[in-house]
């Protein structure tokens, strides 16, 4: 039963924003909070995400205080721990509610993740007004579900009337980190930074904040020719890979191949690089579009729908980026990424189309639909 909607009378607004798991989550949240104090710096802003996920260090490390739920995902084949999954879901919901009677928001934003299903449903019961920020051109089950209360649904693509009701969509673009205009002015520092040096070109490679296993996987098997390459290789591996690589790389004797579990500098890496390998979720692609350089684009082939391919080929059907198919990388990829080293031509080329398919400034443009909210 609705409960009834209560008089926020505090002076400064409030606002909650929900959700995480993966960078691709917690980074833009973390840039529509900055985008909201930059608008209204007397916001207070509390984040809430789910405990044990990589949310609970990044966001203080922002600067801003989040609280945890012990919500966790259900288990796709029937299993009993999903009976420990329903569990946790109650425990949630129980404590979204408190959370949200004692922090008393003007609006709650979910960004996707684990935690923001408990927390716009209660905010939804409650009466206070929600924003989802869909970053996916598919959209998940939950954000379908908690769409059916929410006031506004900010999106990166067309045709999201398919999952959403059109009145409540607002086309934004998906926010990223930071403005990477000035990485050419960085590149030096960068190089020091992660003790690259000039004379030899960079390949970055994202395996993903938690670890993409295929990238991993292609790049551990071929070691050698990495190794023997006249190219330096910035590789983040994801927490759940870098022991073993590291290991790998020290064993090969790979002075050319700097490893990192996960890289906090990310405009340092970006500056380094020369060409960037990744994967393909919504806001990656995003920031990648801002930063210009030449990219190879593996989708992972476990996400629903497919919606990393789909990303892809936006790029790769206007050459903004090479695609390669996640069963093909162990067996091209590397090749791929040495021979477009070597060719400038193509190089140019990709660099020129991708920066024209940038989207600037969604962080704020979302923020300005949170702040429209108060007082609806």
């Amino acid at each position: 039963m609705k409960e009834k909607k209560y008089m926020n009378q505090q002076k400064h607004k409030r606002i909650i924003i929900s959700g995480g798991g993966t960078g691709g989550h917690i980074f833009p949240a973390i840039s529509i909070a900055n985008a909201l104090r930059k608008i209204e710096p007397e916001t207070e802003i509390l984040f809430v995400g789910a405990e044990g996920r990589m949310e609970m260090e990044k966001v203080p490390a922002a600067g801003y205080r989040i609280i945890g739920l012990p919500v966790a995902g259900l288990y796709r084949n029937l299993s009993l721990k999903n009976i420990s999954v329903l569990i946790k879901l109650l425990k949630s919901l129980s404590k979204a509610k408190k959370v949200i009677k004692d922090f008393r928001p003007d609006v709650v934003v979910g960004v996707g993740g684990y935690a923001s299903g408990p927390v716009l449903r209660q905010a939804g019961r409650m009466g206070i007004p929600t924003l989802i920020q869909e970053q996916n051109s598919y959209a998940g089950v939950t954000n379908k579900l908690l769409a059916k209360r929410a006031s506004a649904i900010c999106v990166a693509y067309d045709g999201m009337e398919k999952y959403f009701p059109a009145e409540k969509i607002i086309k934004t673009g998906n926010p990223v980190r930071q403005n990477f205009d000035d990485l050419k002015s960085l590149r030096d520092e960068a190089l020091s930074f992660f003790s690259l040096k000039k004379e030899f070109p960079v390949i970055l490679v994202l395996g993903g904040s938690l670890g993409a296993g295929s990238i991993n996987n292609c790049m551990s098997e071929n070691i050698n020719k990495l190794r023997d390459s006249d190219c330096q290789w910035l590789w983040q591996t994801g927490k759940y890979y870098f022991e073993n690589v590291n290991a790998l790389v020290s064993l090969s004797f790979s002075g050319n191949i700097s490893v990192h579990g996960f890289i906090n500098r990310m405009d340092y890496a970006y500056a380094a690089a020369d060409i960037i390998i990744s994967r393909a979720g919504a806001g990656t692609i995003s920031e990648l579009c801002l930063v210009g350089k030449p990219v190879i684009l593996i989708p992972s082939s476990n996400v629903a729908e497919d919606h990393q391919t789909r990303n892809a080929e936006a790029l790769s059907t206007r050459n903004a980026a090479v695609l390669i198919a996640d069963n093909q990388a162990c067996k091209t990829l590397v090749d791929e990424a040495i021979k477009l080293i070597s060719d400038k031509t193509k190089r140019d080329m990709l660099s020129e189309n991708i920066l024209k398919m940038a989207g600037r400034d969604a962080d704020i443009r979302i923020a300005e639909e949170v702040l429209k909210l108060i007082g609806k």
